[in-house]
């Protein structure tokens, strides 16, 4: 399995990766020199506290790279008249009655707090090639299904100003 992404993508996961390699894991290193000095390690919570920093950075260096390793890179081209990546869509939801503004990203950069949503959601793949005035239906699962309607489209583009996911 890969991860459709962006040349932004791997550009903006290489550079942190590079500052973890640099800043953050020496500094992880060396508390955990320090904290080790304090004396016995079964009750010394900074020793504690200092190896879970550097697992999780180790962990996220490792994450970053495989997603690198195995990402599929896309371009992020759509004609001008339907919805592609990075482009700003205002719909219509019928059921609530209600208008709201989603940008579409790659799942590295879906903060849906945020509204940014994923490419690969049930909402994202509905509207992915479609166009203003499209009555779309939104199939979540077997059971459940919705219609929106899209009232604009905002073309964008891929200017990195979209941060990468955390975990």
């Amino acid at each position: 399995m890969y991860d459709e992404l962006t040349e932004v993508d791997i550009r903006k996961m290489q550079e942190e990766i590079d500052y973890k390699m640099r800043v953050v894991r020496p500094k992880c290193v060396e508390d955990l020199k320090t904290a080790r000095a304090f004396g016995d390690l079964s009750e010394n919570y900074e020793y504690k506290a200092a190896k879970q920093e550097l697992r999780r950075c180790d962990s996220r260096l490792r994450y970053l790279r495989r997603m690198i390793d195995t990402a599929k890179v896309i371009k992020p081209v759509s004609r001008d008249d339907r919805i592609g990546l990075f482009d700003k869509v205002t719909i219509w939801f019928e059921e609530e009655d209600e208008t709201e503004t989603y940008t579409i990203a790659t799942t590295l950069r879906e903060d849906v707090l945020k509204g940014i949503i994923s490419k690969e959601s049930p909402l994202g793949r509905a509207l992915m090639g479609k166009k203003t005035g499209d009555r779309v239906q939104v199939r979540v699962n077997d059971d459940y299904a919705y219609h929106v309607e899209i009232k604009e489209v905002e073309k964008g583009s891929d200017d990195a100003s979209l941060p990468i996911r955390s975990f």
